[in-house]
Parts: C-alpha cells; structure tokens; sequence
C-alpha cells in the first residue's frame, strides 16, 4: 500500500483527535552522541592518499546542533572547503569563523548556483533533505545529507530514487552514524563473508531520553515536535540494513502515548506517541525488531543480530559452523576494526562514527563508488519508518513496505 502523505495526516487526525502544536525551546542538557567516543581502530596500517584531487566542498547547517561541521570534512586532505550556509545570519558566521572559511551563502538555494562546488554536505532541517539532495544534484553537485533520507513526505522517497537514476555519474550518501559504530562495522564484513548465513533475528534501538522537565531540542519551522519516533529510524534499522544491505518487506507496530492523559495531546500531524515498537519481515525471512523512543534510561543506539550459525552482541558467538567460518575469514584478511583516518580526520561523536563518514563521502567521490549508505540503504532505514507509525496509528495493522532498486 502506498499512501500520499495528506491521506497520511488525515488519518493521523481522525485516529487520535485533533492537533495541536508543541513548543521547543534551547536545549538545556548535553545533546546524546555528540560527545567524543573511543573507537576500535585497526593500527597496523596507516592512512594512505588514494588522490592528490582535492574535493571542492560546501556545507549547508550549522543548527542547534552545530552539524554541519562534526563529520570533519572542513579538515580532510582532499577537501576544499569553498563556502559554507545556515539560513540564520548569526550561525552562518559562527560557522564559517569555526571553518575557517571566507565565503558564506544565505541559503542553499545561492550556494548550488557556485560553479566552484563540486559537492555539498546538507545538515538542513530533516523535513527538506531529500528535497535538498534533489536540488544539489539537479546542479551536477555530490550529495550527502544528515539522516534521515526524507521526513514525513513518502512520496520525497520516489523523488529521491528517480534524481538517483538520473544523475547516476553523482554520489548521493545518507550519513547514518550507526553503520561506523564498531560493533555494526565489524557484523556487517562478517555478514557478507557469509559467517552468521542468514540472519534469523537481529534487534534495534534507538532511545534518546531528556532530562524530565526540560525543553526538547530546538528546530527550524519546529520540525522536532511535529513527527513520531519511527520518522526518525535509522539509528536501529541500520542494525539490519547497514548489515546486509537488504530491505523489510512488512511491519507491524505499537505505540504507547504518555500515561498521563493529561499529557497525551496530539501534535500538529495528530501524532501522541513518543515512543514506537515495530516487528519486522525481513527481505531474508526473518524478523526484526526495532524500537524509537524517548523514555527515561541511558541512551542508546545499538543493536545485535543472530544467525543461522552465529551472532553478534558486542562480540561474535557462533556454533562450530559459525566459528570455522569466523576463523577461516580472519585467517584470510578480514578485518574487522575500522580503518585509519586521515590525518586531521577525528573519529568523533555517535560512536565514534563523525568522521568517517565525512571520509567515506569523499572517498566515495573520488573512487566513483557507492558510499557506505547510498540510496538505496537510505531509503530501505527510513521508508520503513514511515509504514510502521501508520501500522501503529491503525493498533498495529500488517502494513507492506515498498521495495526500491536503482
């Protein structure tokens, strides 16, 4: 089934009652995942340049989170940092004095006219990335985008995969911090070394709670307030998907809205739930579950997958088949640590991940390769989303999930 999204909002309406808007303010607490992580690096080979080509770069957003300039492609060797944007005057030149860089546009909209720019970073408001992934594209720019790959439109998802056919010459990537987590890192060569076989069951999370009695975090239009948790995947789909570049085919999904009916008031799109639970079909038959919420706990992004011979938690477990397997493709050169940046290149925030990702784009550009999330595994994070909160609006209904293919 595939649903425009004003047969969406409507529905969300009449299910849950009218809308109201909620209120954001500044953040008051240290945003989650933004801090500096210890990552498992692999020391025994130092970064070699692949090009003396440097990349000529612009970077939209700098934001309540200050984005636009933590995936440290403004310090990458085969970067040239060319200009930088933020619709807000003050943070456009907060961000460019952080950049070190002389050229500011007031919007993406001036700076994809820039001849110079060959590819442009976009950590825009998340309503408009794939809008804005279209736009860079359509003027022969490389493209990535902060996740997730759309928000709230599900027909953005067929716009972006049809630029994608078009400019296929172009890099698009969506930067999912999950994927360069060392655990997801090492599960995904395991995967297509054909360790686990297939995967059974595999589990994600993404929990991100504030400090009871704060404002949440600020966004431009009030983006943040008007959506639902599983708008806002990929951080635990990427635990299958990121993993082996499959698809969900089907969703069921619960929300659970605050206890308090004093505090269940519906947003603007008639959306209560803040936290959501979906159980997914899995492209290889198996089953996923993938859980959104802002319930009180530790933070987490993370998740864990079992196979026909092993899994991963953490660390690799398998049966005799699944260690022989294991053995025999770190006998053989897998590696299974992350690679060494380049120098200047932190690994930075949400798991250690900020870093390459930047790096991975540039990479990615110079080789004419798909990066470590193109648009198909962009889509097939977030598309499934949007499915499970409708399955969740009608009390857990079997909704099917579209299948994308460049």
């Amino acid at each position: 089934m595939k649903l425009s999204r004003r047969s969406f909002v409507a529905g969300s309406a009449a299910a849950l009652g009218g809308a109201v808007s909620a209120s954001t303010g500044a953040p008051k607490e240290k945003i989650p995942g933004f801090d500096q992580t210890r990552t498992d690096v692999d020391k025994s080979a130092a970064w070699k340049p692949f090009s003396d080509h440097k990349v000529r770069v612009g970077i939209v957003g700098h934001g309540v989170c200050k984005f636009g300039l933590q995936f440290g492609l403004q310090h990458h060797p085969n970067v040239e940092l060319i200009a930088v944007s933020d619709l807000l005057p003050d943070r456009c030149a907060e961000m460019a004095k952080q950049a070190r860089c002389a050229k500011t546009y007031p919007s993406l909209e001036e700076m994809v006219k820039d001849d110079r720019i060959e590819a442009i970073y976009c950590a825009t408001d998340a309503p408009a990335h794939a809008k804005h992934a279209v736009l860079c594209m359509e003027h022969g720019k490389h493209v990535a985008t902060a996740v997730p790959a759309f928000r709230s439109d599900i027909d953005d998802a067929e716009r972006l995969l049809e630029c994608c056919k078009k400019n296929k010459g172009l890099v698009y990537a969506m930067f999912e911090t999950s994927c360069f987590h060392d655990d997801l890192y090492a599960m995904e060569k395991l995967y297509a070394a054909g360790v686990f076989g297939r995967l059974v069951y595999s589990e994600g999370e993404y929990c991100h709670p504030h400090v009871l009695g704060t404002a949440t975090l600020g966004s431009y239009k009030n983006w943040r307030a008007n959506g639902c948790p599983m708008w806002y995947p990929t951080h635990a789909t990427a635990y299958y998907v990121g993993v082996t570049h499959k698809a969900f085919t089907e969703v069921s999904c619960q929300g659970t809205a605050p206890f308090d009916p004093a505090h269940r008031r519906p947003n603007a799109i008639g959306n209560v739930f803040n936290s959501e639970v979906g159980l997914f079909r899995t492209a290889e038959g198996g089953i996923a579950r993938m859980i959104v919420c802002a319930s009180q706990g530790e933070y987490l992004e993370a998740g864990r997958i079992r196979g026909e011979y092993g899994g991963f938690n953490r660390t690799f477990t398998g049966d005799r088949t699944g260690s022989q397997r294991y053995h025999e493709a770190v006998k053989g050169g897998l590696k299974l640590k992350k690679y060494a940046l380049p120098p200047g290149v932190e690994a930075g925030g949400h798991g250690g991940s900020h870093g390459y990702l930047g790096d991975d784009f540039i990479d990615a550009i110079l080789r004419g390769r798909t990066p470590r999330v193109g648009v198909i595994d962009a889509l097939n994070m977030t598309t499934c989303g949007y499915y499970a909160h409708l399955s969740a609006v009608k009390d857990g209904e079997t909704m099917k999930i579209p299948q994308y293919s460049l």
